[in-house]
């Protein structure tokens, strides 16, 4: 019988704070499903929390892993970039499919942690079964390259030592990173199922991404939870609902 486990991956020394958690009835192999957090964001936020328990509900382990520089683990927040996040992504990917009870991997990450999804299972391809972007800020990466991210316009000629908004700042090496992301090569580059849940009432993230990003995947669905907002405080049952039916049918095709 295993359980649940709080602790950290190692990634070249900087420590990725994670939960592992075990659905109720066990097997000896089970699939497990990856939930990164978004930008200020953690693994004790009440959708990511939802998304793992309803995950576990099913059937699934579950292990959130907070990325450089959030919650628990190592890095300034100041100093952190997806590139970071893409990376250390890549390590948690590695450390979950060497699980003794791992059956399949499935990799789901919220705004931040969309984008961060989607850019570690088109390098990962090979390990991840089934990717779901909720809420993917594919934003981050088109407004660095427009020069407009989070509704500041910036110049890259002449580049303020950091940017942000009332409550938090960043490095602006963030916007060099966020320009230079290989998302398009990525997306390409991950031919599996991907489900996208995207609310039309997002306040960071436009609708609109989730629509454009459907159309460039092989194999992709989208999710339209109407009326709903970033963090989904009014519809959270049906991203459930999605994120449950998918993985189900993953698991029975």
């Amino acid at each position: 019988m295993q359980e649940n486990k709080e602790y950290y991956i190692d990634c070249d020394g900087i420590d990725i704070h994670a939960k592992l958690d075990f659905p109720e009835k066990q097997k000896d192999k089970m699939p497990l499903l990856i939930v990164i957090p978004g930008l200020t964001g953690h693994i004790e936020e009440k959708h990511i929390i939802a998304v793992a328990k309803a995950a576990n509900e099913i059937g699934f382990a579950t292990l959130r892993a907070e990325m450089y520089g959030h919650g628990k683990s190592g890095g300034d927040f100041f100093y952190h970039t997806v590139m970071h996040w893409m990376l250390e992504a890549m390590r948690v990917i590695e450390h979950a499919k060497h699980l003794p009870f791992v059956s399949d991997l499935y990799l789901a990450g919220h705004s931040q942690g969309g984008l961060t999804a989607v850019l570690a299972a088109g390098l990962k391809e090979e390990s991840v079964k089934a990717l779901i972007p909720l809420s993917p800020a594919i934003n981050i990466w088109d407004g660095a390259r427009r020069g407009d991210l989070f509704g500041m316009p910036f110049d890259y000629d002449d580049l303020p030592d950091s940017v942000g908004m009332s409550d938090w700042s960043i490095s602006s090496d963030y916007l060099r990173v966020a320009r230079m992301l290989p998302v398009e090569d990525a997306i390409r580059n991950y031919k599996k199922p991907v489900l996208i849940v995207h609310g039309t009432e997002d306040e960071s993230v436009p609708y609109r991404y989730a629509q454009e990003l459907v159309l460039q995947y092989q194999d992709a669905t989208l999710i339209t939870i109407d009326g709903e907002d970033h963090c989904y405080n009014r519809h959270l049952d049906q991203v459930l609902d999605a994120v449950k039916d998918f993985l189900c049918k993953m698991e029975n095709a």
